[in-house]
């Protein structure tokens, strides 16, 4: 890297930074699916939600602000939201500790299928340069990048498993 008068010699060089790229293809993904999702009524962290209680019926406000990225706050004032709409449904008490387990109505399960629909689109759209062996060897570095910065054996100071991301909307 070339030393600038605003850069040291060891700074990040944009140009060829992976991490800058990997948040670069984040920001577009982010931007085209909420081009799609915003038609029908929706953001990003909603379409994630209703895909995560689809897949996984009953999860926890917590289990679901993980799965989307967001806080645990964020994700009980759209979960509060999707009720109100009746695209979910969730016990008034706990049924076990603080636990109220949420489920998809038959609403929000048409709902679903749609945005479905418009995500996928977008996903198509995004490999649609890569053959399914580039997809394979993409699928397998990024899941390396994860695991790399997730663990936190082989690097305590990393920061790993903590609730700080409120990226969602």
């Amino acid at each position: 890297m070339s030393q600038t008068p605003d850069r040291p010699a060891d700074g990040i060089d944009l140009q060829t930074s992976l991490g800058y790229l990997l948040k670069e293809a984040s920001s577009a993904l982010r931007a085209a699916m909420e081009a799609v999702l915003k038609p029908l009524g929706m953001t990003v962290t909603h379409y994630s939600c209703l895909e995560l209680l689809a897949q996984r019926p009953g999860l926890s406000n917590s289990e679901l602000a993980r799965g989307a990225f967001v806080t645990r706050q964020s994700m009980n004032v759209l979960l509060q939201s999707l009720e109100r709409d009746g695209f979910v449904t969730r016990p008034s008490q706990p049924v076990a500790g603080k636990v109220l387990p949420t489920r998809l109505t038959a609403s929000g399960r048409r709902s679903l299928t749609k945005a479905t629909v418009a995500v996928r689109s977008v996903e198509l759209r995004m490999l649609a340069g890569m053959t399914a062996d580039e997809q394979a060897v993409a699928f397998t570095a990024l899941r390396s990048m994860i695991h790399s910065l997730r663990d936190t054996d082989t690097h305590p100071d990393s920061g790993a498993g903590t609730d700080t991301d409120t990226a969602g909307g």
